[in-house]
């Protein structure tokens, strides 16, 4: 992933999630462990949806799940105990079922210091549990677009 693709689209919204590192979440390295990035792009994606329109409540009303089926991590640099990260998300294409959104995680207090960026692949999943096409309110809500026409399959 080059740095290039780590610049959101013109007018796409970013959300921007800020963590604080817990002792708990450190290896044997002192360090936060990996796995424990996942869960931090996790958290944010959520945040990301959430401050789109779609909280937890709107998803589990209108029976929708959303499934990771792809995630590449690039890490970069280490985050230790008490650091307070900063994690930007926003969405960066669509397909007919399917978005990806990408993520970049920094310190707070040194923004230019890149820890990981993510880019996941993420499938929607209607209340059958087969997945779906992607919302057209999600497809704004996350780039400000105008609605597409019918039989859009981008």
């Amino acid at each position: 992933m080059t740095d290039a693709e780590w610049t959101p689209p013109p007018g796409a919204p970013v959300s921007t999630t800020e963590i604080d590192v817990r002792t708990s979440e450190l290896d044997s390295f002192g360090h936060v462990n990996h796995a424990v990035f996942l869960h931090y792009f996790e958290h944010a994606r959520f945040r990301a949806l959430k401050d789109a329109g779609f909280s937890w409540d709107v998803l589990d009303e209108r029976g929708w799940a959303i499934f990771v089926v792809r995630i590449e991590v690039d890490y970069l640099a280490e985050a230790r105990r008490e650091d307070r990260l900063v994690i930007r998300t926003w969405a960066d294409s669509f397909r007919r079922t399917s978005m990806v959104l990408r993520q970049e995680m920094t310190h707070r207090d040194r923004p230019d210091v890149v820890l990981a960026r993510a880019r996941v692949v993420a499938v929607w999943i209607g209340p059958n549990r087969k997945p779906m096409r992607v919302p057209e309110d999600v497809r704004q809500r996350l780039t400000h677009t105008q609605p597409t026409t019918p039989g859009d399959q981008t």
